[in-house]
């Protein structure tokens, strides 16, 4: 029997909260209790003692659980598939937990930066997920980038990646909002710089461990 590869679990356990979740007549409540709300990290907003909602300090991982649709859930998981079976291989099981759940906070504390204020909740996997998909494109990406001065071409290639990627989130939220439907950018980019800078320390533990 061929073992559950840790990518497929977070993808499994993801489908089925995300579904019961939408089926519930609750769900745009669970949004907003599990939702990552940056002005709860702030203090800026508290809920009252009456409401069940996740503590704010794991509202990060709560609401990679949470997402609005069908196909909101589906591109995020077609993407993590995609890119997480990939770079398991590279970084084992472990490292690509570890990849997952860190950015998943990377992404948090990246939209937060980008308004400590807001009420708005985050909800989706495309924060953490981005962080599989930085790993990934650094990874299996073929670096064409030459050397710039002092600074090296593997350099050139990681700013590269990050400048893209940032300008690929930009344009899909500019897209999206103009159809009435807010993307988090900053996490986005949050989730995929964390995953260029734990690419290489992972892969070092996985095969030092081996």
């Amino acid at each position: 029997m061929e073992r559950l590869t840790a990518t497929t679990a977070i993808v499994l356990l993801t489908v089925a909260v995300s579904m019961l979740i939408s089926l519930s007549p609750y769900a745009q409540d669970i949004e907003v209790l599990a939702g990552f709300i940056p002005a709860r990290l702030s203090g800026a907003l508290i809920f009252p003692d009456s409401l069940i909602a996740v503590p704010a300090w794991l509202t990060p991982l709560s609401c990679a659980l949470v997402h609005a649709g069908i196909f909101h859930l589906g591109m995020n998981m077609l993407m993590l598939g995609f890119t997480g079976s990939a770079t398991e291989r590279a970084l084992g099981p472990r490292g690509l937990v570890v990849l997952y759940l860190v950015g998943a906070y990377a992404a948090a504390f990246a939209q937060w930066l980008a308004g400590p204020l807001s009420t708005t909740p985050m909800i989706g996997a495309s924060g953490a997920a981005s962080a599989v998909v930085g790993a990934y494109s650094l990874l299996y990406g073929q670096p064409k980038a030459k050397a710039i001065g002092p600074i090296p071409a593997r350099a050139i290639h990681v700013i590269w990646l990050a400048v893209a990627w940032t300008l690929v989130n930009l344009l899909m939220a500019t897209a999206f909002l103009q159809g009435g439907i807010a993307i988090a950018a900053a996490a986005h980019i949050g989730g995929f710089l964390a995953g260029l800078a734990l690419t290489g320390p992972l892969f070092r533990w996985r095969w030092r461990k081996a």
